[in-house]
This record gives C-alpha cells, sequence and structure tokens, in this order.
C-alpha cells in the first residue's frame, strides 16, 4: 500500500493520520513543532487546542452537535479523545485541553502504521499522495510553496482568543452557577451587570488600546470570532444581544433576569481555570485587566491568560481547489485539510481531516475521491467551500442553512432542524456503508 504524508499535526491531520491507519495505510506525518513554535501554541503536542477549549454543543438539533453525531457515525479518532477528556460545559463538549492533546498525542504516536518526524516540510512531491493541514499558521515557507502552486495570493484575517482567569479569583457573591434555561446544570460562572455597569464596560471597550495590527496586514475579522472590542463598536446593545445576552438566567439574588452577563467557563477539568465565553480581544494586556475589571465579579480577578490575536490563513477554496480539496489543474495526489480549506472551528477542522484521510486511502488503491451527499452536514459544508462567492469568500461553521430544506415543513424551527438532522444522519449511515476505508480494506 503506498505511503501517505500528511504535513500538520493539528486536528485535521492528527485525524487524517488516524483515518488513513483505520485503512490500513502508512502514514509519515511531519510537525514542526518544538524545533518550530507558532505565535499561538505554548505546546509541542499534537492536537493543541489554542483558541477555546469548547467543541461546541451535543444537541442534534444544533448544528454543531449535528456535525458531531456524523463523525460519530464515521469513527472519528479525535471525538473519542474528546469525550475521553470531556469536562462539564452544559449542554457543549467541553474539554480539558491538556488532557486532550495528551490523548491525540499518544493515540497518534502509538499507532504502529504511523511515524511522526518533528521537522518543517516545506515542499510536496507531485507523485506522493500528500495532505497539507498545516492549519491557520502555515509557516512562511511552506505558504510560499503552496501559492507557488495553486497561484492564489494568500488571504489573512485574525482569530482572537478569550482571556483566562483563576477561579479562586472572583469576588464572592458577585455571581451565580447555572446553565441558560437550566439546562447542564452548574456549569457556567454567570456574572451579572445592571444597566450602567454595562454602559461603563461598553465605553471602555471602545475607548480602550488594542495591539495594533502591521501596516502590511488587512483586517479581516472573521465574523463567527470578533473581538469583543470590535463587537461592542458596532452599536451599544450589540453585547447584550450577543455574547452577553441574559437570555434563560434568573439572578438568584433578585430573582430577574439581569441586563446583561458575562459567562465564564471552565478552562480545565478541575475548574481552577474560567474563560470569558466570547470574550476574544486584542486589547494591550493593561487595558484588559481594567476594562474586564469593571464586571463586578472580575474587580481583583487573576489573569491566567490574556486575550490575544494570531493570523489565520486560509485558501479561496472556490477558486484555488477542486470539491475535494486538491488542486484545480496538476496535483491529483494532493489535497488541503482543516483551516487552509476555509472551514471554521475544531470540529469542522477534524471533519476536514477525516474525509481527507479517508480519501487518501482510495487514492492508494487506484479509486476516485468521494464526499457525503449535501444532505449531511459534512456534505454540506464541502458544497459551500466549493460552491461559494470567490470574491467574498470567508470561512464557514457548521450551520443549518448549509443544508436543504427540510421534506416536511414547519413553522416549529426545533422539528425543521430535527428532520434534517434526522435525513442527514441516515444519509451519514448509508455513505459510511459504502465508503469507510477499514471495512473495504477487511472485505
Amino acid at each position: 500500500m503506498t505511503r501517505v504524508r500528511v504535513i500538520g499535526g493539528g486536528l485535521a491531520g492528527c485525524e487524517a493520520a488516524l483515518q488513513c491507519a483505520r485503512g490500513g495505510v502508512p502514514v509519515t506525518l511531519h510537525e514542526m513543532r518544538p524545533r518550530q513554535s507558532t505565535p499561538a501554541h505554548r505546546t509541542d503536542r499534537l492536537g493543541e487546542l489554542v483558541c477555546s477549549n469548547s467543541l461546541k454543543s451535543t444537541d442534534v438539533a444544533n448544528a454543531h452537535g449535528l456535525l458531531k453525531a456524523e463523525l460519530e457515525r464515521l469513527s472519528c479518532a479525535l471525538l473519542e479523545c474528546a469525550v475521553e477528556s470531556r469536562i462539564p460545559a452544559g449542554a457543549a463538549l467541553g474539554v480539558d485541553r491538556e488532557r486532550f492533546a495528551a490523548s491525540v498525542t499518544t493515540r497518534v504516536e502509538s499507532e504502529p502504521l504511523i511515524e511522526v518526524v518533528r521537522e518543517e516540510r516545506t515542499d510536496v512531491d507531485p507523485d506522493e499522495i500528500t495532505i497539507v493541514a498545516t492549519g491557520p499558521l502555515t509557516s512562511e515557507a511552506l505558504t510560499r510553496r503552496i501559492e507557488t502552486i495553486l497561484g492564489a495570493r494568500r488571504l489573512a484575517f485574525y482569530d482572537a482568543i478569550s482571556p483566562i482567569v483563576a477561579a479562586d479569583s472572583l469576588a464572592e457573591g458577585r455571581w451565580w452557577a447555572a446553565s441558560r434555561y437550566g439546562k447542564g446544570g452548574d456549569d457556567y460562572v454567570n456574572c451579572p451587570l445592571d444597566e450602567a455597569m454595562y454602559d461603563a464596560f461598553v465605553d471602555a471597550l471602545v475607548e480602550a488600546d488594542p495591539y495594533p495590527l502591521h501596516a502590511f496586514e488587512e483586517t479581516m475579522f472573521f465574523e463567527g470570532c470578533l473581538p469583543i472590542e470590535e463587537m461592542a463598536r458596532r452599536g451599544r446593545d450589540t453585547l447584550r444581544f450577543g455574547p452577553l445576552k441574559p437570555v434563560g438566567l434568573t439572578d438568584p439574588t433578585t430573582g430577574e433576569r439581569p441586563h446583561a452577563v458575562l459567562q465564564l467557563r471552565r478552562e480545565n477539568a478541575d475548574g481552577t481555570m474560567l474563560n470569558l465565553v466570547g470574550c476574544q480581544t486584542r486589547l494591550r494586556y493593561g487595558d484588559q485587566r481594567r476594562v474586564f475589571g469593571l464586571v463586578p465579579a472580575l474587580a481583583r480577578a487573576e489573569f491566567l491568560r490574556y486575550g490575544q490575536v494570531h493570523r489565520n490563513t486560509f485558501l479561496r477554496h472556490p477558486t484555488a481547489l477542486d470539491a475535494f480539496g486538491r488542486p484545480r489543474e496538476g496535483w491529483p495526489r494532493l489535497m488541503f485539510a482543516g483551516q487552509l480549506t476555509g472551514v471554521e472551528g475544531y470540529v469542522e477542522s477534524i471533519m476536514s481531516g477525516l474525509v481527507a484521510g479517508w480519501n487518501a486511502v482510495r487514492l492508494g488503491r487506484g479509486e476516485e475521491p468521494t464526499l457525503p451527499p449535501r444532505e449531511t452536514m459534512v456534505g454540506g459544508l464541502y458544497h459551500y467551500l466549493r460552491t461559494a462567492d470567490p470574491d467574498g469568500f470567508q470561512p464557514m461553521n457548521a450551520n443549518f442553512g448549509l443544508l436543504p430544506a427540510p421534506v416536511v415543513g414547519s413553522r416549529d424551527k426545533r422539528l425543521r432542524r430535527g428532520a434534517q438532522a434526522e435525513r442527514a444522519l441516515d444519509a451519514i449511515e448509508a455513505w459510511a456503508a459504502e465508503n469507510d476505508p477499514a471495512v473495504a480494506e477487511v472485505g
């Protein structure tokens, strides 16, 4: 069996390598860390999560929950690692980041068919089956090589990271633990703001000093991950209808819904570290302490990690790549996976790696690549990537807008999504039964 080369030891690369191994295909996995690091990574572990520790909802009536359910039916390896390292996060799949990365690293390094090479790979061989999954922080040398192959200019935007504070540094009596509408128990720390507090917080965000961008770089924020100060500039009530929305929460002290609520989510299994939900920021560190300190619960908060911004790169998929993530001309054995292809989100990147891994096995067997039907969330994302407007192309998360309308119409959104989810899961199971590389190998 032809050996597959995977470049990048992030979520997509690790999933691709493990899926190739499931199909009986040997893999060489290249990861440049620790020899060369990035502005966002902190360890040399494979599958390190650098932004949030949440893989979002597990409810199949939610797009992210449906995507996970589909991946579960596709024997997704990293989803199993996430479940193993799960921590309480309401209806979301939250993970202990260190435990998750350790699980992924152990799983990859202990797989006999996978050889891990810790060095930067800056070139690709057209005769080798290769998956490039180097993510949003692809090295400059490899980026230049990709540009040469694709003839497409690099696009850049900024992915903002939320601060993390110590749980024991919160002000007593200024917060309470609960999930929205009581779902999931007491998994979130809720920090209420009355109208005057909220107005002062918004004013401070707008007036605060962010770290400047390089003059040669464009500001291309992804709408799904806007810095909180950017959201505040869009209008006084933007945050109240966004990450600080009080819907589904009742302050036990007053018995009423607060004007606004800043939520904190566990960052680790012990609950000693808390992530400020939706508070991605590029403010200077001193301003982060000052501005977030206006929230009474965070008045004396100890910041364990400040919010920051790092560069993301992605390819203009509709013009650069074919339906399977391959260059449109001349490179039939080269595939791209993960955030480079224009998917946005942890689970979406894992999904992209899984599909690339399955198709790498098919290429090695002399077969054509394949994709799940559009009725699935996986297929819907791939359909978007190849059909989106190339001029306004932006990365995409899983959402029900990617799927065809349900056969049974209903005004009830949950019923409509339930019908779409049922159809999607039936379709992904049928596709998996026909295309699973492990089953095909055994057969």
